[in-house]
């Protein structure tokens, strides 16, 4: 790397040191703080921990507003220094890690600040949200870290915390059984993504980002022949965390935590943890396809395009089944595997476009009207008295305005409805679909006339119309501390995209990670303070840019959610019973019951597992401890016997045995 780089590196890295540590540590002192001091003070104990997390949201402004597009590192600490690998626990400060920490830690405290309205009668209230600044600071570590060993450790953080929110009420076996799925589930993809890590250690030497983007931006071809192998491999492990298929059977049973839990994880936290670090090691997706001999078959085929395949399969599938489920949070969840589908499509088709610009841009929208979302839905459950199925509700409209509006506003954010948030971010992905992959793009408006359809039908059918229940009838708003939040996010949801987002985003991926040779075009790339002085007079230009861009991906984009609309107040409009399982007929129940993933994994997973169990107990049994340990110490046994006989104590027989030894020994000298 150029001198004048490393110098500035290391004139920024004093810079940006205690920042950097401090957005990662403060989540984490505030909860094991007041876990051990204020346990016992309730409102203490919350106070505390969402100061910790708007500290980190603060200090990542700033950090933001100083960072430059090439990465800093702050003071790696050596952890674990064996040869031909040093194990550092350091942080990578850029425009990426810290938009995301800005997005973790933004949406973090607005739903610990919401926790304290829909968790107020819990007797874990204090263990509730000590566990969310653990988690919290778990997703920051993945975010800041600048090596893939340490991006690891707090990727299996991630999935500890994750496990205890979602088992947060213990005491129902189905929470406990959603956390264990969601658990082992996890760690099949992590277990790729360890490996991985091996490979792309094995075949370059280091696992440094800084240090593995600059070795592919000089030798492409660096890996050779397995470098579809470790991107594949790599990508398991979002695989697990944004649950792709098949390892997406974990998230919609994850809704058995607390609301507030579905909507940090599920929203913009852990299920975002897969795409950010698909685009974190984006490189490993830009270089040229590289198969073992025994997968020559592959050809030219790169791993991205595996990796969309896979996203646009797992959007359509969730969306399908979303159509079907009347359980409200149920609904946000396979939502929720539908977009983080779209993400990955994007990403993985990005390696053919050179950007994984528009997945990321669709993270960062995505994460504020989804938290909305959810959170809203917690505010409809709180009211209904924990009722969850929508086809009880009804009539809310009018007597819980605020809930009402905003999870209006979040449903034209994810359907995509200009001038909403959404709209922008997914028209960036039909873009990239259309000039990479059409019949992908074919699947994108599929998937967008799903989304439309199925939101529209649960706004239609929970809030217009009459009450269904008791419940329904005598449902009120939200006490300020639930609906403040909400606001808030609707600001985000109507308005991010209107600012200079996805120009930003794209600036970083424009330059990001090209070495030395390109450091001249990253100083002079476009900044977050240039870029919000373009603000003035672009409103315009972010409304009607996708237009202006892509006339046919935009026009698909909105023909998508009228036709969705249309079909969702053709069906749903008047009210009454769901015409769909009419319509469908036996389709509609395999729709209900999510094409029966859960059967058939059990029907395949539990005998599979039973037999390896079997053989592994009888191998264990007895060849290991019967014939390996027994047999060893059963023969040393069985000779000490026969040796124990020859002490008999009888001179006679010491002297037989004397003089047969002699004879022994004279025979063999003499023969």
């Amino acid at each position: 790397m150029d001198a004048n780089v490393v110098e500035h590196a290391a004139a920024a890295g004093a810079k940006y040191h205690d920042l950097a540590w401090m957005v990662l540590a403060a989540p984490l002192i505030c909860g094991v703080g007041s876990w051990f001091l204020t346990r016992r003070l309730r409102g203490l104990t919350a106070g505390f921990n969402i100061a910790g997390v708007l500290l980190s949201f603060l200090l990542g402004v700033v950090l933001l507003s100083i960072a430059g597009d090439h990465p800093v590192l702050a003071t790696p600490f050596h952890w674990l220094p064996v040869p031909g690998l040093d194990f550092s626990i350091g942080l990578q400060v850029d425009r990426l890690s810290t938009l995301m920490s800005l997005v973790v830690t933004g949406v973090g405290a607005l739903v610990m600040i919401y926790s304290t309205g829909y968790m107020k009668d819990d007797g874990s209230y204090s263990r509730f949200f000590c566990t969310l600044s653990l988690f919290v600071f778990s997703m920051l570590g993945i975010v800041l870290a600048d090596n893939l060993v340490m991006l690891f450790v707090f990727w299996e953080l991630v999935g500890v915390s994750s496990y205890l929110l979602i088992g947060f009420w213990h005491q129902r076996p189905a929470a406990g059984d959603a956390a264990k799925k969601a658990f082992l589930t996890n760690r099949l993809g992590d277990f790729g993504f360890m490996l991985g890590i091996l490979v792309v250690w094995a075949s370059t030497g280091t696992v440094s980002l800084t240090e593995l983007s600059a070795k592919f931006a000089v030798e492409p071809g660096l890996m050779g022949s397995m470098a579809g192998i470790a991107g594949l491999l790599v990508f398991l492990g979002a695989m697990g965390k944004s649950a792709q298929f098949p390892l997406h059977v974990w998230l919609p049973d994850a809704m058995e935590g607390p609301t507030p839990v579905s909507a940090l994880i599920h929203a913009a936290t852990m299920v975002a943890a897969g795409v950010y670090m698909l685009c974190r090691v984006f490189f490993l997706y830009t270089v040229p396809a590289g198969w073992p001999a025994w997968l020559g078959f592959m050809g030219d085929v790169g791993a991205g395009t595996i990796i969309g395949m896979i996203g646009g399969f797992t959007a359509l599938l969730a969306a399908l089944i979303a159509v079907q489920q009347n359980d409200i949070k149920r609904i946000l969840a396979y939502s929720t595997l539908s977009q983080l589908g779209y993400m990955v499509m994007a990403v993985g088709l990005g390696a053919q476009a050179g950007t994984p610009a528009s997945g990321m841009f669709h993270l960062v929208t995505h994460a504020f009207f989804k938290a909305m979302l959810f959170l809203g839905a917690g505010s409809v459950i709180h009211a209904c008295h924990h009722e969850q199925d929508i086809w009880k509700m009804g009539g809310l409209r009018k007597r819980m305005p605020i809930t009402f509006w905003t999870f209006l506003i979040g449903t034209a954010a994810l359907a995509g409805l200009p001038p909403f948030s959404g709209f922008y971010s997914k028209d960036e992905i039909l873009v990239t679909a259309l000039e990479t992959c059409p019949p992908l793009f074919v699947v994108a408006v599929v998937v967008a006339i799903l989304t439309t359809f199925y939101m529209s039908r649960l706004v239609l059918v929970a809030f217009f119309g009459e009450a269904r229940s008791d419940s329904a009838s005598h449902a009120h708003e939200s006490p300020r501390n639930m609906t403040w939040p909400l606001l808030v996010l609707a600001v985000p949801s109507v308005g991010i995209a209107w600012l200079p987002v996805g120009e930003f985003i794209g600036s970083i991926f424009g330059s990001h990670g090209h070495g030395a040779a390109e450091v001249v075009a990253a100083e002079s790339a476009i900044g977050l303070g240039p870029l919000l002085e373009r603000m003035s007079g672009g409103i315009n230009h972010a409304l009607f840019g996708p237009f202006n861009h892509n006339t046919l991906a935009a026009t698909f984009g909105l023909f998508a959610v009228l036709l969705g609309g249309s079909l969702a107040w053709a069906c749903y409009g008047r009210g009454g019973a769901d015409p769909l399982p009419r319509l469908l007929g036996g389709w509609a129940r395999v729709l209900r019951n999510r094409f029966y993933f859960d059967e058939i994994y059990s029907g395949l997973v539990i005998p599979v597992h039973d037999a390896a169990a079997w053989v592994a107990d009888w191998i264990d049994r007895w060849l290991i401890a019967g014939l390996g340990i027994r047999g060893l110490a059963g023969s040393v046994e069985l000779v000490g016997r026969a040796l124990r006989l020859v002490q008999s104590g009888n001179l006679q027989t010491y002297t037989f045995v004397f003089a047969a030894g002699l004879a022994v020994v004279a025979w063999f000298i003499l023969r």
